[in-house]
């Protein structure tokens, strides 16, 4: 089983970010954080790396379903959704896949609202 949908772009990681944080709003979603772990990396360990940000995304009906059925569940929220360039002029944009990140949790009452968000973050990437 994948964790992930993922869905290439020409373009840069701006540009990127643009794209999806208007698909989530489309669905439902928010943008919550917005995590730019290049210059984290840089500012904490000196290291360089590609740019990379992870957004955290929630929709905060579906969250809030969630919370109901299983208090712990906001250990595994926002769904996190990646941009990151993977060539010149290409950037990778992945989202998880919460059917995969919910499958450790034995509660039956999380498998159908997983399978809700599922469909919206699968649309999300298709709809980039």
């Amino acid at each position: 089983m994948t964790y992930h949908f993922s869905k290439a772009l020409s373009g840069d990681v701006p540009a990127a970010i643009e794209k999806v944080t208007a698909a989530l709003a489309a669905e439902g979603f928010g943008v919550l954080t917005q995590i730019d772990v290049q210059a984290t990396l840089k500012k904490k360990i000196d290291v360089d790396f590609r740019p990379y940000v992870i957004l955290g995304a929630c929709n905060p009906g579906f969250a809030y379903k969630a919370l109901q059925a299983e208090d712990k569940v906001g250990t595994m929220l926002p769904c996190n959704v990646i941009v990151q360039q993977i060539a010149d002029d290409e950037v990778e944009v992945s989202a998880v896949d919460p059917i995969a990140s919910m499958a450790g949790i034995q509660n039956p009452a999380l498998a159908g609202i997983a399978g809700e968000v599922r469909t919206k973050l699968e649309k999300v990437i298709d709809n980039l």
